[in-house]
């Protein structure tokens, strides 16, 4: 081979390996970058997965509570109808007056809140003195039994100053009755 041959597979060989480099190099830096980007995305797939971890550890004696403190499924009816009876019992024997309604509290709309929906009664008047109001709010608001008081305005008497006037919404969550819950509940043969 000729000097001038070797200087053109010299040379050729030298473009061959820097072009090899560099489409080397290239490919190396888009791998380093999924690599790279893999990583970050598995970092915050870790640091959710921990946040979720974090939040069920918070949450799960909320959750063995409600399972061991599941209502029965009730049709809505009985629900709000059993919450109206006891909340006016219980203001009867608290030494209250419902002057509004007859003496009864009046049924609101059901909500529907997923799982479990809402019956709601209302009491528009409801007069006795502070302390009797107080324990029948007490007596209504049960979280066993899924009752609260979602809303409660109060003012003073307008004829006596001694007692108190309110009105309060009495709200009882429960799971409805269907059909899918009339077969869980039925006992298989």
């Amino acid at each position: 081979m000729s000097d001038r041959e070797k200087k053109l597979v010299l040379i050729f060989g030298l473009a061959a390996f820097v072009l090899i480099n560099v489409f080397g190099i290239s490919r190396f830096r888009q791998y380093r970058d999924k690599v790279h980007q893999d990583m970050i995305s598995a970092q915050k797939g870790i640091a959710v997965a921990q946040d979720l971890r974090d939040i069920y550890d918070e949450r799960e004696d909320e959750i063995t509570w409600m399972a061991d403190h599941r209502p029965e499924p009730k049709a809505r009816q009985t629900v709000e109808t059993e919450l109206e009876q006891f909340a006016t019992k219980e203001a009867q024997a608290a030494s209250l007056t419902i002057a509004s309604n007859g003496g009864k509290g009046k049924f609101l709309e059901s909500l529907e809140t997923g799982y479990f929906h809402r019956a709601r009664v209302e009491y528009t008047k409801v007069s006795g003195s502070e302390q009797a109001l107080y324990h029948w709010l007490a007596r209504l608001r049960s979280p066993d039994d899924f009752r609260a008081v979602t809303f409660l305005r109060l003012k003073p008497d307008e004829k006596d100053d001694t007692q108190i006037d309110a009105q309060v919404t009495v709200e009882q969550w429960f799971i409805p009755e269907t059909a899918e819950t009339e077969e869980d509940a039925a006992p298989s043969e």
